[in-house]
C-alpha cells in the first residue's frame, strides 16, 4: 500500500502550543536567533534533534516499575547488559548517562595532545571531546559523502584507502579509528558492511582498534539489508551481530536507536581500557552498574533494543523520513540525496545561493523555518563546524539544515504541514538575510551563539 501506516496505536497525548508568525518574530529575536534557545512550548514540530526525543511504548512504560534502584548490582542492570550483549556481543558494558560521557571517558582513556583519530565524519560532541584532550579529529569520508546530490547507497562510509595512507604516515600518533554509523553529519547516510570489514583489515594491518560510534546503529542495519547484495534475505538483528562482530568497541547514546530519553553505554574488549573505563565512571557518572543512570532507565533501554530491530518498525521509520525528503525534492529543495533514516538534510549552500557560507546560510534557512511555521530545525554547516581549533574560520564541507523526525512521535499530517511551510519559503528565498555571531563560546558554539540577520 502507498499509505504510510505507523505500526502502533497511540494512547496519550499533549497539546502543541500554536503560535503566530508575529508571536515567533519576537520569540526567536529573544532568543538571539539561535533555535537551541527558544522555550519548547513555543515550537510548534521540535525537529531540533532525534536524540532523546523518542515515544516510548507501554512495553517500556511497564518497564519503568519494574526498575531497581538498588546502588550496586540491581537486577535492572544485568536485564540492560544482557539485551546490549544480545546484539553487541562485547566484552565490558559500562553504562553512561548518555553518550557523550562515553565518548568522554573514552577519549580520557585514548586521547592526548599528539594524538589523531580518524572517522569517516566526528559529530559535533565527538570532535569537541576529541579536541578537548588536545588531540586531532580526522575526516576521511568517501568524495560521494560530500555531495549532497551524489546518489551513492552508501555515502557514508569511509575512504578506505585515505585511512591506509593516513596510518602509514601517523599510525603511531592513532589510538584508535572511529566509524559512526549512520554518518550523522553527512546526512545520515549509511556505511556497508563491506566497508565495515574492509575497515577493520586496514586497522588490524597497523594493530590499530576499530571502535564504532553506534547511535543509529538499528537503521543503518536495514541500509544494509535494502541496498547491500547479500543481505536481503537476514534478519535485522543478525545483520547488527555481524556489524559489531568487526569492532574493538563502541559508544552509544541510547536516545537514539534505543527509544528512551536519556541513557548511554561504553563497551570495550580491552580489559585494562575497560578498568581504566570504570575507575572513571565512578569519578564522575556513578557505580558501574547503574552509570548515572536510574535502574527504571536500564529496563527502559532494554525493552528499547528489543523493539528497534523490529523490521515493520525500521520500513516505517525509513518510509515516513522518505516521505518527507521526496516531498521537498519534487518542489525543487535540494536536499541530501538519497534520503537518510532519522532525518531530512536540506542544502542550505543549494537553496540559499546568495548568501554567503560565513554568513551562514543553513541558520538562515532554520530562523526562516520558524518564523514560517514555528518548526525548530538543527543548522549542520559552518556554524557547527567552522570554527577551528585555532580559533580561525572556515567554511563547513557542506551547508545544511537538519530536520530530525523524532521517533513515533510526529503522524503524516504533522508531516504535511512542515511540507506546506516549505512551500511558502521557496516563494520567497531570495528574501532571506545571512547572518553574523554576535557572541560565541569557545566550543560547541552551535548550542549557545547569539546571532544578528545581516542587514
Amino acid at each position: 500500500m502507498k499509505t504510510i501506516i505507523e505500526p502502533f496505536r497511540i494512547k496519550s497525548v499533549e497539546p502543541i502550543r500554536l503560535t503566530t508568525r508575529e508571536e515567533r518574530a519576537e520569540l526567536i529575536a529573544a532568543a538571539h536567533y539561535n533555535l537551541f534557545n527558544l522555550n519548547a512550548n513555543d515550537v510548534i514540530i521540535d525537529v531540533l534533534t532525534d536524540s532523546g526525543t523518542s515515544a516510548m511504548s507501554a512495553a517500556q512504560w511497564g518497564g519503568l516499575m519494574e526498575g531497581d534502584e538498588s546502588y550496586a548490582g540491581s537486577p535492572s542492570y544485568y536485564r540492560f547488559e544482557a539485551a546490549v550483549r544480545e546484539l553487541m556481543p562485547f566484552d565490558h558494558i559500562i553504562p553512561t548517562h548518555q553518550g557523550r560521557a562515553a565518548e568522554r571517558i573514552l577519549m580520557g582513556i585514548v586521547a592526548d595532545g599528539d594524538a589523531h583519530i580518524p572517522n569517516n565524519t566526528h559529530f559535533d560532541t565527538t570532535r569537541a571531546n576529541i579536541e578537548a584532550t588536545g588531540a586531532t579529529a580526522v575526516d576521511l569520508v568517501i568524495a560521494e559523502g560530500k555531495d549532497p546530490a551524489s546518489q551513492h547507497p552508501f555515502k557514508g562510509n569511509m575512504d578506505v584507502a585515505a585511512l591506509q595512507d593516513f596510518l602509514e604516515a601517523h599510525h603511531a600518533q592513532v589510538p584508535i579509528v572511529m566509524l559512526t554509523i549512520t554518518n550523522n553529519s553527512g546526512g545520515g547516510q549509511p556505511v556497508s558492511l563491506a566497508n565495515i570489514k574492509a575497515v577493520k583489515a586496514v586497522c588490524e594491518d597497523f594493530g590499530v582498534p576499530l571502535i564504532i560510534d553506534a547511535c543509529r546503529f538499528a537503521e543503518n542495519a536495514y541500509f544494509i539489508k535494502l541496498r547491500e547484495d547479500g543481505y536481503a534475505d537476514w534478519d535485522v538483528a543478525d545483520i547488527v551481530r555481524e556489524m559489531f562482530a568487526y569492532a574493538d568497541g563502541m559508544t552509544m547514546s541510547a536516545k537514539k536507536d534505543a527509544l528512551v530519553n536519556i541513557g548511554g553505554w561504553l563497551a570495550l574488549n580491552d580489559d585494562r581500557w575497560a578498568e581504566e573505563a570504570r575507575n572513571q565512571l565512578i569519578l564522575t557518572e556513578g557505580f558501574p552498574t547503574y552509570g548515572g543512570l536510574a535502574g527504571r532507565d536500564l529496563e527502559a533501554i532494554a525493552q528499547g533494543l528489543k523493539e528497534i530491530v523490529r523490521e515493520e518498525y525500521l520500513a516505517y521509520r525509513l518510509a515516513s523520513t522518505r516521505y518527507l525528503g521526496e516531498a521537498l525534492v519534487e518542489m525543487g529543495v535540494p536536499v541530501v540525496e538519497p534520503i537518510g533514516g532519522h532525518a531530512v538534510y536540506i542544502d542550505a549552500k543549494g537553496l540559499l545561493p546568495h548568501i554567503p557560507p560565513l554568513q551562514y546560510p543553513g541558520q538562515a534557512l532554520a530562523v526562516e523555518l520558524y518564523l514560517t511555521g514555528g518548526i525548530r530545525g538543527c543548522e549542520i554547516g559552518s556554524v557547527m563546524f567552522g570554527k577551528q581549533p585555532d580559533g580561525s574560520e572556515q567554511p563547513a564541507a557542506m551547508e545544511l539544515v537538519r530536520l530530525a523526525i523524532p521517533r513515533r512521535v510526529y503522524t503524516q499530517s504533522h508531516v504535511d504541514y512542515v511540507i506546506e511551510c516549505f512551500e511558502d519559503i521557496v516563494e520567497r528565498t531570495d528574501e532571506l538575510p545571512g547572518y553574523t555571531i554576535t557572541h560565541e563560546p569557545r566550543q560547541l558554539r552551535h548550542f549557545t551563539a547569539h546571532f544578528a540577520p545581516v542587514a
